[in-house]
């Protein structure tokens, strides 16, 4: 099997940013991905299961009600592995584009006094939910996009160039 390209992503050189994972064309529509990476992988722990859960209720509650973005958002989920999340939209913006529409939504986490949606009725895991984290790397996030705006590391994903022998084996030229 061909290993899917998120997963040729250098993991260990890649930071916390926003970084285009992949573009579409569906039909007449475009649709891009993007790996909005919270924490640096396999180097800071990964955001606990209960942040995570808030996190992504709140933040897509924000995406979903901005004026200026709502009807562009498809999707807003965590990753596996917890150190991020995947924003999907329409249309082919670079990274660096929905920079300030992120910083805005994690901002309103900190005001948040509930996290929507969590009860029984409207959450399949109502119980799992932690605001004062999900508020606190929410903060460190905003805080490091804020300061890192103008850095390409935040938006660019690392390069690294691969050696693949005859038998199929990978070397990071890094």
């Amino acid at each position: 099997m061909d290993l899917i390209p998120s997963f040729s992503v250098d993991h260990t050189a890649i930071v916390p940013g926003i970084f285009t994972s992949r573009v579409d064309t569906l039909g007449d529509y475009t649709v891009t991905t993007y790996d909005v990476r919270v924490t640096r992988p396999n180097v800071e722990p990964a955001v606990d299961v209960a942040a995570m859960h808030s996190l992504e209720h709140l933040v897509a509650t924000y995406l979903r009600n901005d004026p200026e973005w709502k009807d562009e958002v498809i999707y807003w989920g965590p990753m596996g592995c917890l150190t991020g999340f995947y924003l999907i939209l329409k249309g082919g913006r670079p990274s660096r584009d929905i920079c300030d529409l992120l910083i805005r939504a994690f901002r309103s986490v900190e005001d948040a006094q509930d996290v929507p949606g969590a009860t029984p009725q409207n959450c399949g895991n109502y119980l799992m939910h932690n605001l004062i984290m999900a508020k606190w790397h929410a903060a460190r996030f905003a805080d490091y996009l804020e300061a890192n705006a103008n850095n390409p590391e935040t938006f660019e994903y690392p390069k690294t160039e691969r050696l693949i022998t005859e038998d199929g084996r990978q070397f990071f030229d890094s």
